[in-house]
């Protein structure tokens, strides 16, 4: 469920980022085609690979110590100031989130952010994992979150708009090999 208020997204600015961290446009040697996610939790970027060899990298926030994941999936659904429910997990384990079991509504208090990407696996089921924005810019380029990976707000809305459902992501495992 989305909000039906579409709120102003506050800009970070880009001084407040570690330049690793701001969005930009790189040259990409992976083997990926035009459209898919790629994202890299070592080195705490999300690529979004174009045309010519080319992908523009976004800094992001990853899941902590025993909440990261690997592995394929692809976007099956696109919320703007989406709704926020805490699995039963993180209500066991996060009294805050206790607070929220009937969801907390989109908007710019949500953890969700300005907008979110919800991956499924590839039998077509929910992985509870999310692209999504952050309320609080300070987590990018750190392991903090429950396995979802953030981006700043100004960037999850730009790659919203770019993304198309059936979206392929691919979240490398560096635990490999």
């Amino acid at each position: 469920m989305e909000s039906p208020i579409d709120y102003p997204i506050k800009k970070v600015s880009p001084a407040s980022i570690k330049p690793q961290f701001r969005r930009q446009l790189v040259r990409y040697p992976g083997r990926e085609w035009p459209g898919t996610i790629v994202v890299d939790t070592k080195n705490r970027h999300l690529f979004h690979v174009r045309e010519g060899g080319m992908a523009m990298r976004y800094g992001i926030g990853v899941g902590r110590a025993g909440f990261t994941w690997a592995g394929e999936a692809y976007i099956a659904r696109k919320a703007r100031w989406p709704r926020w429910t805490p699995p039963a997990e993180m209500v066991a384990r996060d009294p805050k989130a206790a607070k929220w079991p009937l969801g907390m509504p989109g908007g710019p208090k949500n953890p969700l952010g300005a907008r979110a990407l919800y991956l499924f696996d590839l039998t077509g089921r929910d992985t509870l994992y999310r692209i999504h924005g952050t309320n609080d810019p300070s987590s990018i380029g750190k392991n903090l979150s429950s396995g979802c990976i953030r981006m700043l707000n100004q960037d999850i809305a730009e790659l919203h708009l770019r993304v198309t459902l059936k979206s392929r992501v691919v979240v490398l495992d560096h635990q490999a090999g």
